[in-house]
């Protein structure tokens, strides 16, 4: 809903990438500082795509998890070198596709293995159909917060709101995407609570894998788990291929090579495509979990990126000096709390998100006003 209303401006705007917005409204170090902050947390992405593709393949094929990483890393970092952001394009439609229909299907084929609603009930604890389940509210706001500031800044978001054809084309299109993201999201959800109580003891994070293989005829289960497989190879080549222009465009082209012609600028963005890939992979490591990776990788990019470009956006006295120091104290209290492991057994969101709010707001109302043709032309 927050989306609903910065869509419009976003898209007369008229920018094309987060970095441009953050020079625009501030300075060009805070592109840099976004650049930055982008391939530390889109790399983390691209790390924990590398290690569901390993379980995907392990399940399949009984390879090991490593192994499988390894096969998935190596397959998406030259498809995405080999295929660049056409693969994209096409493959994000059929897999959306393939995955809205595959859910619709599977959905009663699972519930009826299961013996209906009411025997998933029985077989599983009431803390399965509370609100919370078995988390504090803190605890649930710890894993709602990072998702929301990540959808807030993320570039992909600005893109789509930069592609519509007006402001109200754009606002239109984001209460589509809520409603879709209704619908999918709570498909997920009951084939998760599902299979939950069909294979018990299974660890959470293979509990729908298992459900597609085991719990739907053989046909849909091969959609399904082709469609998977499908949309963590292109989420982890769009999560390649960001960060890899913004390093060649808002970087290597803006401030060393201003001339840098079209045939190098592939050449050289296809190498920086397979160092990132290579930094995504020593990543895998880090984590033990799918979850704990993707929570760490939205918390660097949600209060790294997203305050200061929500304040663009909607504060008029947001400075220089108060974005940049939003920007790089939200970026490295997360860092640094996750090698702390969480001092306090405080999750990481509160202490970085609070700095990083602080920082914007103190260090803007200290620092002179900016002027008018800085904040002027995102208020239209």
């Amino acid at each position: 809903m927050i989306l609903y209303l910065v869509a419009g401006r976003v898209r007369k705007f008229g920018q094309y990438t987060v970095p441009d917005i953050l020079e625009a409204r501030y300075n060009q170090w805070a592109r840099v500082l976004g650049t930055v902050v982008t391939i530390i947390a889109y790399t983390a992405i691209v790390s924990y795509q590398f290690r569901a593709g390993g379980m995907v393949l392990n399940l399949i094929t009984g390879l090991p998890i490593e192994t499988g990483i390894i096969i998935t890393a190596v397959f998406v970092i030259l498809y995405t070198v080999l295929a660049g952001l056409i693969s994209v394009a096409y493959t994000d439609v059929v897999n959306g596709i393939i995955m809205t229909i595959g859910l619709f299907v599977a959905l009663p084929f699972l519930l009826s293995n299961a013996g209906g609603w009411n025997e998933v009930v029985n077989q599983l604890p009431e803390t399965h159909f509370q609100v919370l389940g078995d988390l504090t509210l803190l605890q649930a706001l710890a894993y709602a917060l990072p998702t929301m500031l990540l959808l807030l800044g993320e570039s992909g978001m600005y893109q789509r709101f930069f592609a519509a054809r007006d402001e109200g084309a754009a606002r239109r299109a984001v209460v589509g995407w809520i409603i879709g993201t209704i619908i999918i999201e709570t498909l997920i959800v009951f084939l998760a609570v599902i299979g939950s109580a069909l294979y018990q003891g299974i660890e959470s994070e293979m509990v729908i894998l298992y459900s597609v293989k085991q719990g739907v005829p053989v046909l849909i289960g091969c959609l399904l788990l082709s469609a998977i497989v499908a949309v963590i190879v292109s989420t982890a080549d769009s999560f390649l291929l960001v960060p890899a222009t913004n390093v060649m465009r808002d970087i290597y082209q803006r401030f060393i090579n201003p001339d840098l012609s079209q045939k190098k600028m592939v050449l050289y963005s296809r190498i920086v495509v397979v160092l990132l890939g290579a930094i995504a992979f020593v990543q895998v490591s880090f984590f033990e979990r799918v979850l704990e990776m993707a929570i760490y990788a939205y918390t660097v990019y949600g209060v790294g990126i997203t305050p200061a470009v929500m304040a663009a956006f909607f504060w008029k006295r947001a400075t220089v000096a108060g974005g940049i120091a939003s920007m790089a104290s939200g970026a490295v209290v997360t860092i640094l709390w996750e090698v702390l492991q969480r001092p306090f057994d405080l999750q990481t969101i509160y202490p970085a998100l609070g700095l990083s709010l602080v920082s914007l707001v103190m260090v803007s109302l200290l620092s002179p006003k900016p002027a008018e043709e800085k904040w002027k032309p995102f208020f239209g």
